[in-house]
């Protein structure tokens, strides 16, 4: 009864107060501009398609968004920004305000400013551009937004500056004036999505006095201009020192982005649409009503909502016409188009965050998720202004859509959605043949193979319970064993999951290393991702194995070897809360019966890692991700699993939080306590009844009601029993994990043992050997298949085809065994090499040896095959141990202009019979220029006729990256893994 009178109490005063509160005036933009946080603190609307911002640097990693805090100057003001993403994109249409001649050249239009002259909030933006002394003010609406520039007084020449050059490659881009206020135009532009479109309608509230284009360099003075390389300059007359323009925007068309500014903000003030983007964003911050902690904490949660709240866009116009990802216009009919969906982020936390706040928004994404099925043939994976960029890896829609129909929100085609799913999972992108037939991915035929491999188990999880939602049995048990194929990259000897090639675990194994095994990570990070299945990997871990992993998980070195990964950042042990893999690894240990320590991290996380200043994000925020990770675990639980529709329990940053939900409902979080030590759960209370259980139902939340969190300074007994823990099983239709072959090398001499080993060796695993082709070109089989017992023999070069049974149990499945390959090469001689230049750390290919094995790698050159030599020739010497005729010799190399990887410009080769008198015998040039696409491969060198035991080899090294190219100037890569001579 008391708990009930309560919450009547609470409501009321919580209604009364949110009707007062300005939540807008706990949001700081700034937030996440520093750092690698890569957001932009302009002025847009909630899932606006509008972001209307200051840029303050061209393309770079930390200029993703075209603002930088570190910045000092000021280029203009763009429309359309990305918030947090890893990838510059966007920055479309600049305006730059000026006085006096008109500059072309960016070094020279851009002005200096300061942070204390520099404002903003929701929906508000303003600072003073100190090169010509203009305050200029930026406000949105959904698809257009008002500048207004207030000129110096006495000024007679105010002007403003028209880029659409700006930023990213011009495909094609048109200007016209067509009135005496007005501009219109369009720009097709080339970067992350390779054909954006985008539409514009300018119109200044002071009559345009004089006009001017600039077209490719040259001044012209008409009234329209078509190409690719376009600005133009306007002087307006405006005697009052105060110029307004009013931009609305369209991704179909010119009249789209004209009815979309006369339907929002023609005739409107700028102090009107100003306040009208205060509302909207106080009604959508409102939906979390926090209390307690510092007004710090509650700035960094506010403003984290308001990230949340940023992506995905809004991309259709006020009549419901957008352009698909075929590139054709179409209309909306019964949802709200929307672009920018960072999904492999974003599944994580921010969509499982909208299920409570915005269920109706989570409808129409996922219809613009099927209408991009329909039109353009896939699911999203993470689509950009009608344009599929294949960035990042799985079909994490399928979480999205599962997420939804499991907590009731089913405002879409179910029969559509499940066949959208399966048409991407069953197709053979990014290795899902082999996945589908082997059990896993080997890193031979696909790069970043351990990544993919976990999640898409996870992702057919997914797709498997929603089969189940839908009653299609013979889906869900097909996907449900597809869900446990990360049980084939599971190494016991290790207890990590490892790459393979072939069948073979990689050598040399440091799970430190970040390396194309794995995506943005290492396998320490990837270490527990099979959220869908924690009971099986606690399994594979053993019975106290699975705790102690954690355990050295976050308390290990926080060093990492390979690659430099920048997103690899908040590192504590080698949990990297700056990158989206580690997000659900604090709150696993309430699996374990220690949600103590979950609750110790994840008020460590919050704490350290989330701040109220301008590098307050530990990581980029990935279009709401960063931020929805903070909402939830500053309300107290998280979506360890999306999909099973449960919350894990952490620990509360707030007395209390009043989530308000669709039909009147609130749900209630109280953890009031004495000081910020008390950070410890005793118990909950569920509507006023004592749990001790570490999670809660999605329908918990859904029905609204109060989680009442009791508080202390030391850790508890909460969670500890079985009963009490969250579980995520997968418990029928089991399979048995693929065998492994036990050799650190495919590579002999004379002989070599082929051994097997497995997590389940209880079913048959049957061998096939294969013989290399003869000289007609045919494979010779050498026997039929036959069951392995103990290691066997090979004295030649083969290739070990090996089958397992898939089910624990046997049944009648069209494919019964798991299929998987292994080469195995007999080395042709005794040679060896000295390679005397150093090789990179991240591909060293196997080793000098490998380059005189007789062995070249495919194009492929993130499988581990290749060797790079990074701003330097390559040198060395290979000893044929005694003299020998040679009739050819060349180096196989390889070209792939955007990763950095040249040819070299040409390869030289000297001989000797001593080692130390050398004749040169020959010389080869390059021929294949470094601007062609693509990734290819060449024998570089001759036929020869010569004798000779030592062969000294220079392949020069293909210089700097050539002109055109983003990152142009930078010294490349010489790939090369091979010496050839025959």
């Amino acid at each position: 009864m008391c708990t009930r009178i309560f919450l009547v109490l609470f409501l009321l005063a919580s209604v009364r107060a949110g009707a007062q509160r300005s939540y807008t005036a706990l949001v700081n933009p700034f937030i996440g501009t520093g750092g690698h946080g890569h957001t932009y603190p302009g002025a847009s609307l909630p899932f606006g398609a509008m972001q209307l911002s200051p840029d303050t640097r061209m393309a770079d990693w930390d200029g993703s968004s075209g603002y930088h805090y570190s910045d000092s100057v000021i280029y203009g003001f763009s429309h359309t920004h990305l918030s947090g993403t890893g990838i510059p994109d966007y920055c479309d249409l600049l305006l730059m305000p000026f006085t006096g001649k008109v500059a072309w050249n960016n070094t020279e239009y851009r002005s200096p400013f300061r942070h204390s002259e520099e404002k903003a909030t929701p929906g508000y933006y303003e600072v003073l551009l100190r090169k010509h002394g203009i305050r200029a003010q930026l406000t949105s609406a959904l698809r257009s937004g008002l500048h207004r520039y207030t000129f110096p007084k006495g000024s007679t020449d105010a002007s403003v500056l028209i880029d659409l050059i700006h930023r990213d490659e011009v495909l094609d881009a048109h200007i016209e004036k067509v009135s005496a206020h007005e501009l219109r135009g369009y720009r097709r532009s080339k970067s992350w999505a390779t054909d954006q479109q985008l539409y514009f309608y300018i119109r200044f509230d002071e009559p345009i006095a004089g006009f001017v284009i600039n077209n490719g360099g040259k001044e012209q003075q008409g009234n329209a201009a078509t190409g690719k390389a376009l600005q133009a300059a306007v002087r307006l007359s405006a005697p009052g020192g105060v110029a307004t323009c009013r931009v609305g925007i369209s991704g179909v068309s010119m009249e789209g982005a004209k009815a979309n500014l006369e339907a929002e903000i023609a005739g409107k003030s700028f102090e009107s649409v100003r306040a009208a983007a205060e509302r909207a964003w106080n009604e959508k911050l409102a939906k979390i009503d926090v209390r307690g902690g510092s007004r710090d904490q509650q700035v960094t949660f506010y403003t984290a909502l308001y990230h949340a709240y940023l992506a995905p866009n809004v991309n259709q116009d006020v009549d419901g016409s957008y352009r698909g990802t075929d590139g054709k216009v179409h209309r909306a009919e019964g949802f709200v188009n929307h672009s920018v969906f960072s999904l492999w982020d974003t599944y994580r936390a921010l969509h499982p965050l909208m299920t409570i706040l915005e269920p109706q928004r989570t409808n129409d994404w996922i219809n613009t998720f099927l209408a991009q099925y329909k039109q353009g043939g896939m699911l999203p994976v993470w689509e950009l202004a009608g344009n599929e960029t294949f960035c990042m890896i799985g079909y994490h829609s399928a979480s999205v859509i599962a997420d939804a129909w499991q907590k009731g929100i089913r405002g879409f085609d179910a029969k559509l959605a499940l066949e959208a799913m399966r048409s991407y999972a069953e197709s053979d992108r990014f290795g899902l043949r082999h996945y589908r037939g082997a059990g896993y991915l080997p890193n031979d035929l696909e790069h970043e193979s351990v990544s993919k491999t976990l999640e898409y188990a996870y992702d057919d999880w997914c797709i498997a319970q929603f089969a189940k939602m839908q009653g299609d049995s013979t889906t869900y048990k097909t996907y449900l064993q597809r869900a446990q194929h990360y049980k084939n990259l599971f190494d016991p000897s290790t207890g990590f999951f490892r790459g393979k090639v072939g069948a073979s675990w990689y050598h040399p194994f440091d799970p430190a290393e970040i390396n194309n095994f794995f995506t943005e990570g290492n396998a320490w990070q990837y270490s527990l991702a099979v959220p869908h299945d924690i009971e099986g990997l606690k399994q594979l871990h053993g019975l106290t194995g699975f705790g102690r992993h954690l355990d050295r998980l976050f308390s290990t070195s926080s060093v990492t070897t390979g690659r430099e990964q920048p997103d690899v950042t908040g590192l504590i042990g080698q949990y990297a809360q700056g990158n989206e893999p580690s997000h659900h690894m604090a709150y696993l240990y309430n699996y374990v019966g220690f949600p103590f320590r979950t609750q110790q991290l994840v008020h460590r996380i919050c704490t350290d890692f989330y701040t109220n200043a301008p590098d307050g994000l530990i990581g980029n925020e990935d279009c709401g991700q960063m931020s929805a990770w903070y909402i939830f675990s500053a309300l107290g639980f998280y979506p360890v699993c999306p999909g099973n529709g449960d919350y894990v329990l952490g620990t509360p940053l707030f007395d209390t939080a009043a989530i308000r939900l669709d039909g009147n409902k609130t749900f209630i979080v109280r953890a009031p306590r004495k000081d910020t030590s008390a950070y410890y759960v005793n118990h909950v209370q569920l509507n006023g009844r004592r749990s001790l259980r570490s999670w809660i139902p999605h329908r918990f939340v859904q029905e609204g009601g109060d989680l009442f969190f009791a508080m202390q300074a030391h850790p508890a007994r909460f969670g500890v029993s079985g009963a009490d823990r969250p579980r995520s099983a997968i418990t029928e239709h089991l399979i048995r994990p693929v065998p492994f072959v036990y050799n650190e090398t495919n590579k002999f001499r004379d002989s070599t043992r082929v051994q097997l080993g497995g997590l389940d060796s209880t079913g048959s695993w049957l061998i096939r050997v294969t013989y290399p082709p003869t000289k007609q070109g045919d494979y010779t089989r050498g026997n039929s298949p036959f069951p392995y017992t103990a290691p066997f023999t090979i004295d030649t070069s083969a290739f070990i085809d090996i089958y397992s049974m898939r089910s624990v149990v046997k049944d009648d499945v069209p494919a019964p065994y798991y299929s998987s390959r292994q080469a195995f090469h007999r080395l042709p001689d005794r040679r060896s090499i000295t390679v005397q230049s150093a090789v990179h750390p991240m591909y060293t290919g196997g080793g000098p040896e490998a380059l005189v094995d007789g062995i070249t790698g495919s194009a492929n050159w993130r499988s581990g095959d290749w060797q790079s030599y990074f701003a330097k020739d390559f040198e060395a010497v290979v000893d044929l141990q005694e003299s020998r005729d040679i009739r050819f010799l060349g180096v196989h190399v390889l070209q792939e202009v955007s990763p950095w990887i040249l040819y070299p410009k040409e390869v030289r080769f000297w001989v000797s019979d001593d080692g130390v008198n050398y004749r040169e015998a020959l010389q080869v040039a390059n021929k294949i220029a470094n601007t062609v696409e693509g990734a290819q491969e060449q024998e570089l060198g001759s036929a020869v006729q010569l004798r000779a035991r030592y062969v000294k080899v220079r392949a020069v090294s293909g210089g700097m990256l050539p002109a055109g190219h983003p990152s142009a100037g930078n010294p490349s890569h010489l790939f090369i893994d091979e010496v050839m001579v025959r």
